[in-house]
């Protein structure tokens, strides 16, 4: 059943998506609470498990990750010891960084992260020697108009 969110819950949510590196006393003077009782709510929704841990975003281009490639990837196997494979490879790949079963023509989309063409490449040899794909479609990125945005709440 999911976590029934209030007006501060929410005004919470907003400011951590913003920075989550905010002080407990930034963050409810940001929010317009008291400490203590920002650190009740804190607590509330990480024991309900809408806050599910801290991560830090990174420039891409700084640490020299600059290529992402959208995967799309077809299969006629549906099988159980297929998709535990299949699911066992992908999340053995560190630059797959998410992964979905979708719906419509393709089955799996798969979001990588490369130093480059050279780097891609070695990930999709890897996928492709170690899963029996039928077809896998990739699309590169020219530029990230709108990446890694904060859920509307």
């Amino acid at each position: 059943m999911p976590y029934k969110l209030d007006h501060l819950d929410r005004a919470l949510l907003r400011a951590l998506q913003q920075d989550a590196s905010l002080s407990q006393r930034d963050l409810a003077e940001r929010v317009g609470m008291s400490q203590n009782a920002c650190w009740r709510r804190l607590h509330a929704l990480r024991s309900a498990g809408v806050l599910q841990g801290q991560t830090v975003l990174l420039d891409r281009t700084a640490i020299e990750m600059d290529l992402t490639v959208i995967v799309l990837v077809k299969t006629r196997h549906h099988a159980k010891e297929w998709l535990d494979n299949f699911k066992k490879v992908i999340l053995s790949i560190p630059n797959i960084v998410d992964f979905y079963r979708i719906a419509g023509e393709y089955d799996y989309m798969l979001k990588i992260i490369a130093r480059d063409m050279n780097a891609f490449d070695a990930i999709y040899r890897k996928m492709i020697e170690n899963i029996d794909i039928d077809t896998v479609t990739s699309y590169m990125a020219m530029e990230a108009i709108a990446d890694n945005r904060p859920l509307p709440l």
